[in-house]
C-alpha cells in the first residue's frame, strides 16, 4: 500500500510540474474558395512559464506559430520556434500580431465551421503538454462568441 501511495504522490507531484494552460475564445478566419491560408486566434494563459511551441490540424498541411512585426518601417510576418506564456498573464493571439498559421488548406473553411486544433505547449524543464481545441470559423466583421464550454483568412 505505501508503495501504491508513493506512485501516486509521484504521478501527482509531476502532473502539477507540468503548466497548465487555459486556451480561451478561439476562432479562425473564415476564408473564399480557392483561398489556401488563414489564421487562428485565441488567449492562452499558463499556470507557470511556458511557451506554445508547435500547433497542427488535420485541416491545413502546414501549421506554424506566427508573428507579425515592423521590420525597417514594413510590416512582416514571420514563422516563430516559440511564443513565451508567462505565469499567470493572458497572451492574446490575433490579428495583426501573433497567431496560428494554417497553410495549405485542405478545402474552404466556411463561417460557423469547426476547425480542430492540436497545441503543443513546453515548460522550461522540458515537459509538455497537449491541448485540443475547436475553433469557430467566422469573418472578421462577426461579433466575437462566448466560448462554449472550456476548449471548445490572412494571405502570404
Amino acid at each position: 500500500m505505501k508503495r501504491f501511495t508513493s506512485l501516486i504522490s509521484l504521478a501527482l507531484a509531476a502532473f502539477a510540474a507540468t503548466a497548465q494552460v487555459t486556451v480561451s475564445e478561439p476562432w479562425v478566419r473564415a476564408t473564399v474558395p480557392q483561398q489556401k491560408a488563414t489564421g487562428a486566434f485565441m488567449k492562452l494563459q499558463s499556470t507557470q512559464d511556458a511557451k506554445l511551441i508547435s500547433a497542427k490540424s488535420p485541416a491545413a498541411g502546414v501549421v506554424e506559430v506566427h508573428e507579425m512585426a515592423m521590420d525597417g518601417g514594413v510590416m512582416k510576418m514571420r514563422a516563430i520556434e516559440g511564443l513565451g506564456l508567462p505565469m499567470g498573464k493572458a497572451v492574446d493571439l490575433k490579428p495583426g500580431g501573433y497567431h496560428v498559421m494554417l497553410m495549405d488548406l485542405k478545402s474552404q473553411v466556411k463561417e460557423g465551421d469547426a476547425v480542430p486544433l492540436t497545441l503543443t505547449f513546453e515548460t522550461k524543464d522540458g515537459k509538455r503538454q497537449t491541448v485540443e481545441v475547436k475553433a469557430t470559423a467566422r469573418t472578421m466583421r462577426a461579433p466575437a462568441q462566448a466560448p462554449q464550454g472550456g476548449h471548445s483568412g490572412m494571405k502570404h
